[in-house]
Formats: structure tokens, C-alpha cells, sequence
């Protein structure tokens, strides 16, 4: 087996992009391809063995990947209208949306000739993904990007002020953030988010807020189908308005390390929703790792909120990963 890949990073998030030779993908949109892809009996984070999901662990394990490798394959469009459709994966399986992708494969669309840009200007990448139809704004100046700004489907917030059981005594977690009970705000950005507020002093490990973000998802799955967990700490407000650091926790414990496209938008909604983000201001959002993304509220539309992310995404390389039959690791593992 052999597959090609074109890397970028956003934000420092990994997004590696799969745009041939994979084995046909049934489907007539990419949601129905999306749903063939997790299989009969599958499940979002557990999908059936297939062909295309021996590519996803094959791109996702160690020693070809790692367990928060991030990518997309690429699919024809749902129509004419888009340029290009999307299958969006991690190393647990196949996601609704990703905002970090969305701006690194709006990047690619240019830098590989896919979509026309001006030197000076903008260009416009039309994506189809599972949640519907998104677009990326690529900015040039002097024939560079020098920012992609994503704009989202409707989001919308589900509920506010969800009181969950929180950690166990004495499970992972326990003598940190979010002991015992904890209240959550749930938003729909294409994928839902639970957002929790946590003070400066909560913050702790890694380990421990993986360990909280599985447990909340494991308790409202029932309800939702779940996809992260974001950790937000409200810092001091900024010239241009409202600034939050973040720590999001999404699929089965893995950590963002860009600030989390969709996840900002789920945020900008629900500091819409509250009056904490008037129009005009702009959420300026901070990742694990210091990285920044921009947000604003441009519009409503049914009930819902029109947000876009601004970030910038970065080539990091181009691949051509081999799979012997004699590898007795096969795709791969993950530890």
C-alpha cells in the first residue's frame, strides 16, 4: 500500500490532507460518504473495518502518525457549486466538522492551483463537508496567504446550564477541575461542544483535563452525539473585545492544539447568546499552546448564529507512506 499525503499544521493543530488513491468511496454527498465510512454498527469513534479506515490508521498510528494526528480525504462535492468535498478523520475516526481543516485545505486549494488567487485580494474555497457547505476566505497579499478566515454553518446553542455528575472520587481527575458536579453550556457549530468555565487556578494538567473531558462526554452521549469538551478561562478583555484561553478535548481524549475552529464558533455563539459578545467585537481565542485564533458574530439566520474564525495555516510537507506486507505492525499502534 502506498498513500500520498500533502501536511499542513494550523495554529499548530496537524491536518493532513489525502487528496488520491484512496479505494472508492460510496456516497452520493459527503454526509451519506461519511456515514458508509463509520459503517453498519459503527459508531463516530469506533468505525467498522474497510478499506479507507486501514488509510486512516495507517496516517493516524505511530510510526506513520500519532495520537493527535488530524487529517482530511478528499471527496468530489455534493454539487457544482463547491470545489471540493471533505471526509474529515482522527486517529478514533470520522468527524462532522473541523474548522482548523477547513482553513489548511482552503490554503491548499491555492497553493496547489485547485482555486485561482489574485496576488492581492481574497479568493473563495467553496467546501462540502458533513455538516453542509462551508467556505474558506483566503487573504493574499504580495502572491502569500496571509490569513484564511473560515466561515462556519449555523450554530446554534443547545442548552445552557447542564449540571453533570462530574468525576468519580478517586478516579482520573478527582482532586482537580471539575470535582463532583459541574454545569456545561451545549452548542451545535456543525459539531457539538460542552463548554465549561474554569478558573485560572483549576487549570492543571493535561492528563487530568482529558480525563474530565472523556468523563463529561460519557455522560451526555446519551443525548447528544458529543464531540468535545472545551476548558474556557475568560482573561481581560482586549482592545477589539472579549479574550478567552481555551483547552479543548475532542473524540476519545485527544487535545487541540490550535484554539479549535469549530470550537470557537460554538464559543461565539454562546457569548452572543449572553451578551458578553456585541456586534462588532471580536472574540480573540488563545490555544493550550499560545497559538491565536479571531472570532466574530457576522449575522443570524433561524434562530442560529453566523460566526467565522480567522487563523493561518502552514505546510509542513509532503509524504509518501509505504505499508509492506512483511511489517509486522501493520498499520501501526497508538499508545
Amino acid at each position: 500500500m502506498v498513500v500520498e499525503t500533502v501536511d499542513y499544521h494550523t495554529a499548530g493543530e496537524p491536518f493532513r490532507i489525502v487528496p488520491a488513491g484512496l479505494p472508492p468511496i460510496a456516497g452520493d454527498t459527503v454526509a451519506e460518504r461519511r456515514a458508509i465510512a463509520i459503517g453498519a454498527g459503527g459508531r463516530p469513534t469506533e468505525p467498522r473495518p474497510s478499506a479507507l479506515d486501514t488509510v486512516r490508521r495507517l496516517l493516524t498510528r505511530e510510526p506513520r502518525g500519532h495520537a493527535g494526528m488530524y487529517g482530511g480525504f478528499l471527496v468530489p462535492p455534493d454539487d457544482d457549486e463547491a470545489h471540493l468535498g471533505v471526509l474529515f478523520f482522527h486517529k478514533d475516526g470520522y468527524s462532522t466538522a473541523c474548522g482548523h481543516g477547513t482553513i489548511a485545505l482552503g490554503a491548499w486549494a491555492v497553493d496547489s492551483g485547485l482555486v485561482a488567487a489574485p496576488e492581492d485580494g481574497r479568493a473563495l474555497v467553496r467546501i462540502d463537508v458533513p455538516s453542509g457547505r462551508v467556505a474558506a476566505v483566503v487573504h493574499r497579499t504580495g502572491g502569500r496567504t496571509t490569513a484564511v478566515t473560515f466561515r462556519n454553518v449555523p450554530t446554534r446553542v443547545l442548552e445552557r446550564g447542564v449540571r453533570l455528575n462530574g468525576p468519580r472520587a478517586g478516579a482520573p481527575g478527582a482532586g482537580g477541575v471539575g470535582d463532583g458536579p459541574v454545569t456545561v453550556d451545549l452548542a451545535d457549530a456543525g459539531a457539538v461542544y460542552a463548554s465549561m468555565r474554569v478558573p485560572e487556578v483549576s487549570l492543571r494538567t493535561l492528563p487530568e483535563l482529558t480525563a474530565l473531558g472523556r468523563e463529561l462526554r460519557r455522560e451526555l452521549l446519551d443525548r447528544y452525539e458529543l464531540y468535545g469538551v472545551i476548558f474556557h478561562q475568560e482573561l481581560d478583555d482586549g482592545p477589539a473585545g472579549p479574550v478567552q484561553r481555551n483547552v479543548t478535548v475532542f473524540a476519545d481524549g485527544q487535545i487541540d492544539r490550535s484554539p479549535c475552529g469549530s470550537g470557537t464558533s460554538a464559543r461565539l455563539a454562546l457569548l452572543a447568546d449572553e451578551g458578553a459578545l456585541r456586534t462588532g467585537q471580536e472574540l480573540r481565542h488563545e490555544s493550550v499552546i499560545g497559538s491565536v485564533f479571531t472570532g466574530r458574530v457576522i449575522g443570524e439566520r433561524d434562530g442560529a448564529y453566523l460566526t467565522e474564525v480567522t487563523g493561518l495555516a502552514h505546510r509542513t510537507g509532503e509524504h509518501r507512506f509505504v505499508l509492506h506486507e512483511q511489517d509486522e505492525l501493520g498499520t501501526g499502534f497508538l499508545l
